[in-house]
């Protein structure tokens, strides 16, 4: 059962490290961008958290006889999502510093230039500008990055796992295919 969770974990994380490798080009081009890039995230995050229901599926099918509780499947999708978001986190510390060194600043300065567009009270855009400053603060911190980062990820798992679990606990969800 580990070697599943380790080799579904790390399908997982592979896909979502590759998709973030990957997107980033195309935010540096424009085709991705502030507006569209949480679709873009959100979509390659559940591409490679679907490695969860596979995972569950193969641990049911071959460890549990075909069947298997829910809590049970809650633990295999867990553990798969946390491999995978500790992943994708380093992905994230590696890539944006390489590859797209100005994109935490342009981030900022989005979320400025948003608020300063929406707010037509002075006092509420200053109170955005120092919350972005305290933000910006917090972010230099490696450690505190990384947890943020895998706060990105680890809902979107969460939600996959119970799905995955949910559908999986019953013998008629995909059943085993017995060889003739």
């Amino acid at each position: 059962m580990r070697k599943i969770i380790l080799t579904y974990g790390l399908i997982s994380g592979t896909i979502v490290s590759a998709l973030i490798f990957s997107t980033i080009p195309l935010w540096r081009q424009g085709i991705i961008t502030f507006d569209n890039g949480e679709i873009a995230g959100y979509t390659t995050m559940v591409i490679s958290l679907s490695m969860i229901f596979f995972g569950v599926r193969s641990c049911r099918d071959y460890h549990f006889k075909g069947s298997i509780g829910f809590w049970q499947s809650v633990k295999i999708g867990m553990l798969i999502t946390l491999i995978a978001s500790v992943m994708y986190a380093l992905a994230w510390e590696i890539s944006i510093p390489a590859i797209a060194p100005d994109f935490t600043e342009r981030i900022w300065q989005n979320y400025l230039d948003k608020a300063k567009s929406e707010s037509a009270d002075v006092e509420a855009y200053n109170a955005t500008v120092t919350q972005v400053e305290q933000w910006k603060e917090w972010y230099k911190n490696p450690l505190l990055r990384f947890v943020i980062t895998m706060t990105e990820i680890l809902p979107v798992g969460i939600v996959i796992t119970f799905i995955s679990a949910a559908l999986l606990r019953k013998k008629a969800a995909l059943p085993v295919q017995e060889s003739n």
